[in-house]
């Protein structure tokens, strides 16, 4: 694999860095700075997504009718690891990377026409509704249900774990259609206006005291039957497709790079004691180093598949699980290289809106709230467990 940019890239790249230093603002660069989890406050996210959007880059694995700027591999990796080391917040995550491949692969010719537009505009935000009381890893097993009623279907049910409901005007849902001998069978996907009476949004607060998930409680919701994407029972092929893009369609390794050399500053520090002289934090820092080269390459591989309309396969199982793993490994690390630092703990999120002084320095302000957040990497999105089962199943035909 030749990782050495020609001339055409190399001009790319500093296109990249003129609009970062044009568009990024202080205060975007701060909250991102300060935000703990994989999603930034849509505030910030949106206002990044629309100058993004002005630029005609606002969603990088897109097809290029749809509105993708039609970037080969290696731009589309210039960008993300760019966008990286400068701090740019997380965009419309829901709807960039989830949502739309879906619409785009399955929806109708007016879905495309109405969403897609919106979605790059950052005109809609949207949340995910997968996860249920009981049927999470289990995800076949949900019960939300959808009812037929002439040109509406009524649904009734509850979704748990819904990031960002509370900011989100728009979800996307998987629901029962009908009862079969395969749970998956009678499954569809649906894409609902959460100002649709009847939805109920409560705050579930996790452990670091932040709020970013909920649970929603549809009553009697009516949704229309044109807001079903593709055909009714298939839901369970469109929404693997869509996790299949949101485990393995984007470059973690950048940001995980940046996240490492921030510990390793901290350590090299005389605000944690210089904790980088530890024989213990210097090699373990090199450990993951190691593992954060090797899960940039095979990204690297997954771009070229995907820039040819490959879907990632078993491969975003692989990059999921480790993405998580070395995700959870960096936070570990930070919270040991701060020591007693760690104790002084700030609500998760929005900590750039403080209106006091924070008990210890910014430039640890994150630390713990990253490792609270943390735990939960190797579960959203599909658990270790179940990415091991996927990989021995694709690839190993266990």
């Amino acid at each position: 694999m030749d990782l050495s940019f020609n001339a055409e890239e190399r001009a790319f790249q500093s296109e990249v860095r003129g609009f970062i230093a044009k568009n990024l603002t202080d205060e975007m660069k701060r909250a991102t700075a300060l935000t703990p989890s994989v999603f930034s406050d849509p505030d910030i996210g949106m206002a990044w997504q629309r100058a993004l959007h002005r630029q005609g880059w606002g969603a990088p694995g897109w097809p290029v009718e749809y509105g993708g700027p039609d970037w080969t591999p290696a731009q589309r990796w210039i960008f993300e690891t760019e966008s990286a080391r400068a701090g740019v917040p997380n965009v419309n995550v829901m709807g960039v990377k989830m949502v739309g491949p879906v619409i785009i692969g399955f929806g109708s010719p007016e879905q495309k026409n109405f969403y897609l537009p919106r979605i790059l505009s950052g005109e809609d935000y949207w949340c995910q509704g997968y996860s249920e009381p009981g049927s999470g890893s289990d995800l076949s097993s949900l019960k939300t249900r959808a009812v037929r009623d002439g040109d509406d279907y009524i649904i009734n049910g509850t979704k748990i774990w819904t990031t960002h409901a509370h900011h989100a005007n728009r979800m996307f849902a998987l629901v029962r259609t009908s009862d079969g001998p395969r749970q998956q069978d009678g499954i569809s996907f649906i894409l609902i206006d959460m100002k649709t009476p009847g939805i109920t949004t409560r705050p579930i607060l996790t452990i670091g005291g932040d709020h970013e998930v909920n649970q929603v409680f549809f009553d009697d919701v009516r949704v229309p039957v044109a807001n079903r994407v593709g055909e009714e029972g298939k839901g369970w092929t469109y929404g693997k497709y869509l996790l299949e893009f949101e485990r393995g369609s984007g470059i973690a390794s950048a940001k995980l790079r940046e996240g490492l050399k921030a510990i390793a500053d901290l350590a090299a520090s005389d605000l944690t004691g210089r904790a980088i002289d530890s024989p213990d934090i210097a090699t373990r820092i090199s450990e993951v180093e190691v593992d954060i080269d090797a899960l940039e390459m095979t990204e690297l591989r997954v771009l070229s598949a995907l820039q040819t309309g490959q879907n990632p396969g078993a491969v975003s199982s692989i990059l999921k699980l480790r993405n998580s793993e070395i995700r959870q490994a960096v936070t570990r690390l930070g919270v040991d290289v701060i020591g007693y630092d760690a104790l002084a703990v700030e609500p998760m999120r929005p900590l750039y809106r403080l209106n006091h002084e924070p008990a210890i320095p910014e430039d640890t302000l994150t630390v713990v709230p990253e490792y609270l957040n943390g735990r939960a990497y190797t579960i959203f999105g599909g658990t270790s467990e179940i990415q091991r089962d996927i990989i021995a199943k694709m690839m190993l035909g266990i």
